[in-house]
């Protein structure tokens, strides 16, 4: 693949990336069993004058670089995620759109079950983090994600802590994931958006990220093992704070 390409692997993200921008799509390879399924979208590359193919299963693995293709690999154009800027929280905090923050989630599979969780639940945007061993969007977080990555906006900044600090200045309750010590019920505030921060899948959240947060949860349990994947605990503390503080509406 050329630079600013990523492959999108799986019928139901290579749906939604053509649902959403079907220009971004550059080339489009599928098996025989997936062929019968994408007439439409063959149609379209055709008349863009743009590559699609049915391959064997093991090229389409080489495509994909992976065995797990689904069956079908869109190459697409993909640009770096924007910064956020202070403008950006400012603008969130008056429409009320809530949001998700990610400290270092490094594991790409954690960041696609988190993007389709927040598209699921009606969280419009995820913020990462600008450290180099973050995940970013790429083919794995799209195939986990099943569409979700196409329907939220992912964002970068810098650093985490002074971006949160941004957000509380805007109006939002910044709600910090820890995995002791925080309060055990999760309720949002009446009429203020919130941001829901997570932190990294072993360390958890920076001490300073931690210090920036408005107040920490944490989601009691058992006590057998020490803590919930950072996935499902962000699906526990979404669905939460969005029953308690009201869906958030989609932005026009």
């Amino acid at each position: 693949m050329k630079d600013g390409e990523i492959a999108i692997c799986g019928l139901a993200a290579v749906r939604s990336r053509f649902r959403r921008d079907s220009s971004s799509i550059v080339r489009l390879f599928f098996d025989r069993d997936t062929s019968k399924k994408v007439g439409l979208m063959c149609r379209a590359l055709a008349g863009a004058r743009k590559v699609y193919r049915c391959v064997e299963s093991d090229e389409l693995a080489k495509i994909a670089d992976s065995t797990h293709h689904g069956g079908i690999v869109a190459i697409v154009e993909e640009a770096p995620p924007r910064i956020a800027t202070a403008s950006d929280a400012a603008a969130w905090g008056r429409r009320r759109e809530n949001v998700v923050v990610l400290d270092r989630i490094g594991n790409a599979h954690n960041l696609g079950a988190i993007a389709r969780t927040a598209a699921h639940l009606g969280v419009q945007r995820i913020v990462i983090a600008g450290d180099p061993a973050a995940a970013r969007p790429g083919a794995a977080a799209y195939r986990v994600a099943e569409g979700g990555m196409d329907e939220v906006e992912v964002r970068r900044v810098p650093e985490v802590a002074p971006f949160l600090g941004l957000l509380s200045a805007a109006g939002f309750d910044v709600v910090g994931a820890a995995t002791r010590g925080g309060a055990a019920e999760p309720t949002a505030v009446p009429g203020s958006p919130w941001a829901l921060v997570l932190g990294n899948e072993e360390h958890g959240l920076a001490p300073d990220v931690e210090a920036a947060c408005t107040r920490l949860v944490t989601i009691p349990g058992s006590g057998r093992v020490e803590s919930l994947n950072v996935s499902a605990a962000a699906a526990i503390l979404i669905h939460a704070l969005g029953r308690r503080g009201g869906r958030p509406e989609r932005a026009s």
